[in-house]
């Protein structure tokens, strides 16, 4: 390989390597660590530098075992239902207030429209938020589903869209809507099973027509 690509190649590798140290998720530190680590132990091996080529290669190895303990992790969940007036709610939406703006652009906290408030608990810990009330009897709509850094790795979002789907359907529902207004988050609703209805509306049908 010619000596410039090398150079530009070895650039490109650190780079990566320097992005993972600043998610806030660990399965995205994980990930994109382990592309790094990858491409790292390729450019030590082009210019014959072992010792990196071992380094990163072990580096590698690790972020692989880590990326396997978190997937193959199992992982209690359960929803804690809360009043649209809890103090501890308002003062999570403060807390995370941001960060919130960043997928819910716009968003403001409307107590009453809450028919449905629940935080999404992963081994007792505080995952996310679920906000939401009903519209047109069998629809139901979704004002804020945050969940906070630590925990993005879509198990919360199937956790809500997937396994709590029966339970909306004895609530009498037969779709969820969400107003989408970030491309990060409909790439996630997408995930979800979601399809794009309108020019910032997704929808998920809970029973199949």
């Amino acid at each position: 390989m010619n000596s410039d690509y090398l150079v530009w190649f070895g650039y490109v590798a650190s780079a990566i390597i320097a992005l993972s140290m600043t998610m806030n998720s660990i399965v995205k530190f994980r990930w994109i660590n382990l592309v790094g680590a990858l491409s790292f132990a390729t450019y030590g091996f082009l210019i014959n530098a072992i010792p990196v080529t071992f380094l990163n290669g072990f580096i590698a190895l690790v972020d692989i075992y880590y990326l396997s303990k978190i997937y193959s992790k199992k992982e209690h969940f359960e929803t804690l239902e809360v009043r649209s007036d809890n103090k501890f709610l308002i003062r999570f939406l403060k807390f995370h207030d941001k960060e919130i703006q960043k997928f819910f652009p716009g968003f403001s906290y409307k107590p009453e429209m809450n028919t449905i408030s629940f935080f999404v608990l992963r081994n007792m810990n505080v995952a996310g938020i679920f906000l939401a009330h009903r519209e047109n009897n069998d629809t139901l709509k979704v004002g804020l589903d945050y969940v906070v850094p630590e925990y993005r790795d879509f198990k919360n979002g199937h956790y809500i869209y997937h396994r709590l789907r029966n339970k909306f359907i004895k609530q009498g529902l037969k779709k969820v809507v969400i107003p989408v207004y970030s491309k990060k988050y409909a790439a996630y609703l997408k995930k979800m099973g979601f399809k794009k209805v309108g020019e910032n509306l997704f929808e998920k049908r809970l029973i199949a027509n």
